[in-house]
């Protein structure tokens, strides 16, 4: 069951797209045939690496035109697993939108940053279903686990308005390998058959001219919370976008 209507997901979604989209859509291709996305669920794991990571930021080579971004902290052992956040950015944006501010932080607490960039314009649910970002993700992760050695327990997603939609819909289908999920001012959240008890961690702008915090955030909040998530939650007197005197607080919680 998704917590508002899927009528009142796509209005929303088109709100979203209105106030970020800089660009049209775009389809780059079908879902491979080693891997479909069954509502969204991820077959990726950790597990031991066969190969050496390189510290510092790379692309990772899985795509042409929008490819995925790794960055591994100056501080990283291969002996020693370290954590990891997926960072999911908004419509019509590209993945160096929360990749570049979250990166100084990286190197203060250890964490494992991948960024991928959305196969359209936005996240395939905003089209209707899990379809492509989820099977791009899924080769992404795999990627990232036959490199770097990575602490099972702290795995987190982590996404800006239609990321932060995304965040929630399939953090809560893999709440069994993401740990923590953080949500800066989502739209929606659509999760047919929630798995694992993910943490979550939402914060919205009172002045979201984009996604109207009554309309979003202040109705999906009481619906974590009924169903039993550990949320935390931060309203700020502001825009759409985030304070970045919020983005430490969020790394830092993300590793606890």
């Amino acid at each position: 069951m998704s917590s508002l209507s899927r009528r009142d997901a796509l209005r929303l979604l088109g709100v979203s797209a209105a106030g970020l989209a800089i660009g049209g859509c775009r389809r780059l291709g079908a879902s491979t045939p080693e891997f479909a996305p069954v509502e969204g669920r991820l077959t990726a794991r950790p597990r031991v690496p066969s190969k050496t990571a390189t510290t510092g930021a790379t692309a990772m080579g899985l795509d042409s035109g929008r490819d995925a971004f790794l960055y591994v902290p100056k501080s990283y052992r291969a002996d020693v697993p370290a954590p990891l956040a997926v960072l999911l950015h908004g419509a019509g944006q590209e993945a160096h939108e929360l990749f570049t501010p979250l990166q100084p932080y990286a190197d203060e607490f250890g964490i494992v940053l991948v960024a991928p960039n959305s196969r359209d314009s936005s996240w395939d649910i905003r089209y209707g279903s899990f379809g492509d970002d989820v099977v791009f993700i899924n080769k992404m992760l795999e990627r990232v686990f036959d490199e770097v050695r990575v602490e099972p327990n702290r795995i987190s997603l982590c996404g800006f308005s239609d990321g932060a939609s995304y965040a929630l819909s399939l953090g809560l289908v893999n709440g069994d390998l993401f740990r923590h999920v953080v949500a800066f001012s989502p739209g929606f959240m659509v999760h047919p058959n929630a798995v694992g008890k993910p943490k979550i961690f939402v914060t919205h702008g009172t002045a979201d001219r984009i996604l109207n915090i009554d309309q979003t955030s202040r109705k999906l909040v009481p619906k974590l919370k009924a169903d039993g998530y550990d949320v935390q939650y931060r309203e700020f007197d502001g825009p759409h976008t985030p304070p970045r005197a919020y983005i430490r607080d969020v790394v830092k919680w993300m590793v606890e």
